[in-house]
């Protein structure tokens, strides 16, 4: 065979594997153009929001639903009885005061009862408060009509006349007349002299003096009538100046 023919035969041949290469190059290039523009057009699909884009339903926290009112009960103390329809009364507490027909400051009787008769027919009530102070509750036919309580010292009064003095130890003395009117330096009894000083309105002082003129003891009444025991010898000063003493 001459060169040339086969040189030619070769070139045919060449050409045609590139014309083939070229023709499958084509629809791969389609295919993956194809694919593409697939891809490109499902690409909104894909970003749509997630759970096809179904808003979630707001939870409504334990069932929202109003639960029917329970009347609430009024707590009822201990020792105490709830009456239905009623408000269960409320037991008292311990800062409650206690009722009584003393008056107001007075400190809670406790212990026994013990009983004095006054000059005037009436009787005093005494009872200890603690601290060695006691109280007593002058009483006529039930009824209560004055009263007297120790504060670390005596204390006295004057009862329409009847002076009445309760001491420290609980002991009561009672007794008419013997009063002087001050201002003014008198006797007393048991050897006592009593100077009255005029302070103020309802205000005296009574400087109770010895045998040789000192000092035993003050008494001063300010708006109260006030008492003392000196030597067993019981002294009332009202508010209104007078003094009296009893042997």
């Amino acid at each position: 065979m001459p060169t040339s023919a086969t040189r030619r035969a070769t070139t045919v041949r060449t050409l045609a594997g590139a014309v083939l290469a070229a023709a499958l190059v084509v629809p791969v290039a389609t295919a993956c153009g194809s694919t593409s523009a697939a891809n490109s057009a499902a690409a909104p699909v894909t970003t749509a929001p997630p759970a096809a884009t179904t808003p979630v339903a707001p939870v409504t926290p334990a069932a929202t639903a109003p639960t029917a009112a329970t009347p609430t009960t009024p707590t009822t103390p201990v020792g105490a009885t709830s009456t239905p329809g009623r408000t269960a009364p409320t037991a008292p507490t311990a800062s409650t005061p206690p009722r009584t027909t003393a008056p107001a400051g007075t400190a809670k009787a406790k212990g026994p009862v013990h009983t004095f008769p006054l000059v005037d027919g009436s009787t005093a009530e005494v009872q200890a408060t603690g601290n060695q102070n006691h109280v007593a509750r002058i009483v006529h036919n039930g009824a209560v009509l004055a009263t007297l309580e120790t504060k670390d010292a005596d204390a006295g009064l004057d009862g329409n006349g009847m002076f009445v003095v309760l001491s420290l130890d609980g002991q009561v003395h009672s007794w008419t007349g013997g009063e002087h009117q001050g201002p003014g330096t008198f006797k007393l009894a048991g050897g006592w002299t009593a100077k009255v000083t005029k302070i103020g309105d309802l205000h005296y002082r009574a400087e109770i003096l010895g045998l040789d003129n000192a000092v035993m003891d003050t008494l001063e009444a300010n708006q109260h009538d006030v008492g003392a025991v000196a030597n067993d010898i019981p002294i009332v000063l009202t508010a209104g100046g007078e003094i009296s003493s009893h042997a």
